[in-house]
């Protein structure tokens, strides 16, 4: 056993051992818990120690997959501050900015809309801090140096234009089953048989404010289903309203999920790859969940936004022009380049791969135009 193993591998221990300790002092505890404990411990939470972003890393993005996906993020968003009047300074956030990667793109494509990086206070939402040296790194001859900040609300006032990807899936989640009519809530408790590995267990009856968190199409649902739960969703989108109608601004979130309620466990774990038990090694596995897309544009519109989409990845990017960009990076680069370039536009924009499955909404101040790539859809 190497000591770089020892080093990684002793917080999580401890982060493991300080759970179990929990449960059986307090009974069990919600997935929603358990989840943002593994992710965001400061000793040993998965976000707070690791970068685990890339190919030879635990799982790979968009942004990492091709540079194609963060320059028409920022086309989108000089687009939008030109649709804004091209206010200066205009604030520009990133919400989990992973490796800096997309922002790195984004900042180099927008260059192309004259004074929109001259405008840009750049502000990078991350709790981690392994990703912030990261972002640190990979920004570093940006032409706009960030701040790093901790919330939404932390960012300057004034116009603003927010991008994410992948950020609400992290979001901890809680999870109800049916039971003899009853929705009761699915919890994080010690294995019956082995109370040195955790279980999910029942607990009691969601409250009625626990059960407005379920979707009313999937209220009606027979015994034995599984809903989910997303009260982190609430808080994101009450500070995202706040500064949209505070001054103008638009907000696209990219992310996995349904565009309508499904009942079912979409909670999972990810290490180098390949999907492990959730329950098994906290700290030391992502932790995600599907978005639910029409509560989430459902929150934005209660707010006073204007609502666009969801749509799928594909459509969104394909709509934007992207394989016309491919096939201008491709022009007179060799067949290894355009046959590399095409497979990563079809990782992008396939239905069966990231096309449908991931998706694109966007949040707009009233009264300003629709965003681009949505400008086909009707706000809500």
């Amino acid at each position: 056993m190497t000591d770089q193993f020892d080093d990684d591998f002793r917080p999580r221990e401890q982060l493991r051992a300080q759970l179990m300790a929990r449960i059986a002092s307090e009974g069990a505890m919600p997935v929603s818990t358990f989840m943002a404990e593994a992710l965001f411990d400061p000793m040993a939470g998965y976000y707070a120690t690791k970068d685990p972003l890339g190919a030879d890393k635990d799982f790979i993005t968009s942004p990492e997959i091709s540079q194609m996906f963060g320059e028409f993020i920022g086309l989108w968003a000089a687009e939008c501050w030109g649709q804004m009047g091209a206010p200066h300074p205009v604030q520009l956030a990133e919400l989990g900015p992973g490796t800096g990667r997309m922002m790195s793109d984004a900042l180099r494509a927008g260059a192309a809309a004259p004074g929109f990086v001259e405008a840009i206070e750049l502000s990078l939402v991350e709790a981690s801090p392994a990703l912030k040296m990261v972002q640190g790194q990979t920004l570093a001859k940006a032409p706009v140096q960030p701040r790093w900040i901790r919330l939404i609300d932390d960012m300057p006032p004034g116009p603003s234009l927010i991008v994410s990807n992948e950020f609400l899936d992290c979001l901890p989640i809680r999870q109800a089953v049916k039971v003899d009519g009853q929705w009761r809530e699915r919890l994080v408790g010690l294995a019956p048989k082995d109370a040195e590995k955790f279980a999910f267990v029942l607990g009691g009856g969601l409250s009625d404010a626990d059960l407005a968190l379920v979707a009313p199409s999937l209220r009606d649902e027979p015994d034995g289903s599984l809903v989910e739960l997303r009260p982190a969703d609430a808080p994101v989108m009450d500070a995202l309203a706040e500064r949209l109608k505070a001054a103008p601004g638009y907000a696209l979130f990219i992310d996995y999920g349904s565009a309508t309620p499904e009942p079912g466990d979409t909670l999972q774990a990810i290490a180098k790859h390949q999907k492990v038990d959730p329950l098994d090694d906290p700290g030391g596995a992502d932790l995600t969940a599907w978005v639910d897309f029409e509560r989430f544009a459902e929150l934005g519109a209660a707010a006073g936004l204007d609502v666009y989409g969801p749509v799928g990845q594909g459509d969104f990017l394909k709509g934007l022009g992207i394989e016309t960009r491919a096939a201008s990076l491709a022009k007179g680069r060799g067949d290894d380049v355009a046959a590399r370039l095409q497979r990563q536009l079809n990782r992008l924009v396939a239905p069966d791969d990231m096309g449908e499955l991931f998706k694109v909404i966007a949040f707009a101040s009233q009264g300003l135009p629709p965003p681009p790539g949505l400008d086909r859809y009707k706000p809500r």
